[in-house]
């Protein structure tokens, strides 16, 4: 079982170069079954969830060409996807078992073949995820739903048909659902209360470039005329906000000087203001954003919420940081019941944590200590590996798998700005 091996104490400087957004190239892969022509996408990040959604689509009988070269160890590779023909519209338990966003398979499977077959989802444990309103804008679109045997059978023998889609509580996943399938449904669909993460507005515009006629996107109300067919495309992942706000928190908690090439201000806005809040000195420039430390951290507030508030997804690193400020931090959890399963793995390393209902009391420490700990989910994995870059001595991060599914060559960039880490096999 491989391992990471962390020695604190480093101050990291350089420049970090931010990989495509897994957040936004699964659905971005899922596009290819709308269509019977080649999807090319560029800047696709290597990591464990986009070799699972391959698999997936490879047995639903999508052809996968890798460009530039063999194998997926390429950074920024490009892959076309080929749907030309569907073999399979059943998205079997031991493929979407390791992956929550293998949800993103039924709407557009629908839209295109008129039925699908798909497992109920697996992901990382951090709450009640349900897929209700997947299926609920599904059926408004026409389609029959049944859940049987654990999985959920979608039929619209012939073909959706537009309507209003009104979602009680903003959902990613659910609006990209139905955004895709909707393309390809006849007459106009509606999204109300459509989520308005940048990853939207980046599979929105590539569905343009296949010909769909969507307006809204990257508002609450999105606007999907159907059209009878999609062509190809060809079209570059955007860069990883997330991946981009973790290695801005290790700038700071170095106090170190970081540019993190590629990354975008506008897409992180919310991370970076709890940064420059902290005591982080945020410089936008030509090629990516630029965060370095003043010295010391204050401590801070913040409440997750959906897109344009603080992202749940930065929650778990932003308190590896609360966990050395100066003062008291509070953090609450408003998007997932379940999302604090980090705080006993800090506290290991000496972090000060308390936990009420849905928030986090953090009283920043002098210092942390190296001790071995356990990854519990994928944005854990990075929050204990900032822990690691200021504890002192040495801390050991086991069950990396996590870790893999988002956060592409997390060790070597790590190196490249000074860190002492490495992966290890037990």
């Amino acid at each position: 079982m491989e391992k990471l091996v962390i020695t604190g104490g480093n101050r990291l400087e350089g420049t970090v170069e931010i990989s495509g957004a897994k957040n936004a190239a699964l659905p971005l892969m899922c596009t290819a079954l709308l269509t019977d022509e080649p999807v090319t996408l560029n800047n696709l990040p290597r990591l464990a969830d986009i070799t699972t959604l391959s698999d997936l689509l490879n047995h639903l009988g999508v052809a996968i060409a890798i460009a530039g070269g063999k194998g997926l160890m390429m950074r920024g590779r490009s892959l076309t996807f080929d749907a030309s023909h569907i073999a399979d519209t059943v998205a079997p338990y031991d493929i979407v078992r390791k992956m929550r966003a293998s949800i993103l398979v039924l709407g557009p499977l629908v839209a295109r073949m008129g039925e699908a077959t798909v497992s109920l989802p697996g992901g990382c444990a951090i709450g009640n995820r349900p897929i209700d309103l997947h299926l609920k804008a599904l059926e408004a679109l026409g389609a029959d739903i049944e859940i049987e045997d654990g999985y959920v059978r979608a039929s619209a023998p012939n073909g959706l048909v537009g309507g209003v889609v009104r979602f009680p509580f903003v959902s990613v996943g659910a609006t990209e659902n139905i955004l895709m399938a909707a393309t390809l449904a006849k007459g106009t669909t509606t999204i109300e209360n459509a989520a308005r993460e940048p990853e939207i507005a980046d599979l929105a515009l590539c569905l343009s470039s296949m010909g769909a006629r969507i307006t809204g996107a990257g508002t609450h109300t999105i606007t999907v005329e159907g059209v009878e067919e999609l062509s190809g495309t060809t079209h570059a992942v955007m860069p990883d906000r997330v991946e981009a706000g973790s290695y801005a928190i290790a700038a700071l908690m170095t106090k170190g000087n970081l540019l993190l090439k590629n990354a975008r201000a506008n897409d992180m806005q919310a991370a970076l203001d709890v940064l420059s809040e902290a005591g982080g000195i945020v410089e936008v420039e030509d090629d990516g954003v630029r965060v370095r430390s003043n010295g010391h951290v204050s401590g801070f507030n913040i409440v997750t919420q959906p897109f344009p508030a603080f992202p749940t997804d930065m929650q778990a690193q932003f308190m590896t940081l609360a966990a050395v400020a100066d003062g008291a931090s509070v953090i609450t959890e408003a998007i997932f019941e379940n999302r604090f399963m980090h705080v006993p793995e800090l506290c290991r390393l000496g972090a000060d944590i308390t936990v009420t209902g849905s928030s986090a009391t953090v009283r920043g420490v002098n210092a942390l200590r190296g001790a071995q700990v356990m990854a519990t989910d994928l944005r854990a994995s990075m929050s204990l590996a900032l822990a690691g870059l200021v504890a002192e001595g040495q801390t050991v991060i086991n069950r990396l798998y996590h870790l893999d599914r988002g956060y592409e060559h997390l060790e070597e960039k790590f190196r490249r700005v000074g860190a002492n880490i490495e992966r290890v096999n037990d």
